[in-house]
């Protein structure tokens, strides 16, 4: 019997150390701080390829190019990998688009990673360039008038909550691809965004990003904190 029982308990430790994570996760290292991105398992087009561009380390020494305060953060071009002052930027990355993943639930709120594009008919995304959305707090009227005027749908109430209180970029929603969110690290986007940038919205200061996938144990131990944290304001609530 107590064999039995060492053995139901080996097992049991064995298998719990075997699992993968429910997520794939990023972590992008700027001298500004660093943030840790949770990729969306809806959106696997946009989640792979950028596991793929990050193994291959094709983000490392490019720069957070396109900076606007209140709105967002912008990067992955190959071509800021030490461009020059005057350099215009933003229009590099790899010869393919990716199909368009929109999802009622995924929005543009802060924190959010999405995809870049160009005025395509078919709104697919830039092959490598993201941004990560700052935004800002709305109220219901300018919520109102967001869906009036550039949505020409009605923003769901618990997404009209989150735009209310924590920020965001709704009149992004459904025309640029949203494909993960930042889970530690924020106020990295903070600090970036209130760099002083140019006539051209980049940043008079040189901002390199590398970016690495973080391995099965530290995504393990990232989403039992995390959980624990969830419960924890739940408690509190």
């Amino acid at each position: 019997m107590k064999k039995l029982l060492l053995f139901i308990c080996i097992f049991s430790v064995l298998s719990t150390f075997a699992a993968k994570p429910k997520n794939q996760y990023i972590r992008i290292k700027t001298e500004f701080g660093e943030c840790v991105v949770r990729l969306y398992n809806e959106t696997p087009l946009h989640r792979n390829n950028f596991l793929k561009l990050t193994k291959e380390g094709y983000y490392n020494g490019t720069l957070f190019h396109r900076v606007i305060k209140d709105f967002m953060i912008q990067g992955g071009d190959p071509d800021s990998r030490n461009a020059k002052p005057d350099s215009l930027l933003g229009e590099g990355g790899p010869k393919y688009t990716i199909p368009a993943e929109f999802r009622d639930s995924l929005f543009h709120k802060k924190g959010v990673l999405a995809a870049a594009r160009d005025n395509n008919p078919d709104k697919a995304s830039s092959g490598s360039q993201f941004y990560l959305v700052q935004g800002k707090v709305f109220t219901d009227e300018q919520l109102n008038s967001v869906e009036e005027k550039r949505l020409k749908f009605k923003i769901p109430e618990w997404q009209r909550q989150v735009y209310k209180t924590v920020g965001g970029a709704p009149h992004l929603d459904r025309n640029y691809t949203v494909y993960g969110e930042i889970v530690v690290g924020l106020d990295m986007v903070d600090k970036i965004a209130a760099l002083i940038t140019d006539k051209n919205n980049r940043p008079k200061q040189d901002v390199k990003m590398v970016i690495t996938i973080l391995k099965r144990r530290a995504a393990k131990k990232l989403e039992k904190q995390l959980g624990q944290d969830s419960l924890k304001d739940k408690m509190v609530m």
